[in-house]
């Protein structure tokens, strides 16, 4: 198994825009009502509000291919791109997303290590992230990468409002 990673610029927009759809739905939906998850998706990952984040000097994205079929991606967010003010020098993963077909092949794993590499290289202290209260998976997989809880905050998924906990990692 071959794997690669490629930074997204403009001319990926679409492809972010499939990817995005397919993990997010495939990750959330089935706890999630349709109305709810239509809303989510139609404001999160319309083109034009991905466009606005891939054009963000401060916010990064990056696919992971597996063998040269796109398998997932990785947003980082640092200074006032990041989704909230958990502390002064750190990097946020605000989404890592692998494609189903490729979950259990160490991919969320070598993403999470990108993010990792990028806030050393730009000094940061800490790595942060969100992750919804119910994703029990996810959950213990950070914390096998070295996170621990910090804390919580709010996501609106559609109407409702849900808990996602703060996990950090310090570097």
């Amino acid at each position: 198994m071959t794997i690669t990673m490629k930074k997204c610029t403009i001319e990926d927009l679409r492809m972010l825009q499939e990817i995005s759809y397919e993990t997010f739905n495939d990750t959330f939906g089935y706890l999630n009502t349709p109305e709810n998850m239509k809303s989510y998706l139609e404001r999160a990952f319309n083109l034009e509000k991905l466009e606005q984040e891939l054009s963000n000097a401060s916010s990064s994205f990056f696919f992971i291919y597996s063998n040269e079929e796109l398998a997932g991606y990785l947003k980082v967010n640092v200074n006032e791109a990041q989704s909230d003010n958990i502390a002064g020098e750190a990097l946020e993963i605000e989404r890592i997303y692998i494609s189903r077909k490729f979950q259990g092949q160490g991919l969320g794993k070598r993403l999470i290590q990108k993010g990792i590499e990028i806030a050393i290289e730009q000094n940061k202290q800490q790595v942060w992230l969100g992750v919804w209260e119910k994703n029990e998976g996810a959950i213990q997989f950070y914390k096998g990468m070295g996170f621990a809880q910090n804390g919580a905050h709010s996501f609106y998924m559609g109407d409702e409002k849900q808990t996602d906990f703060i996990m950090v990692k310090t570097l």
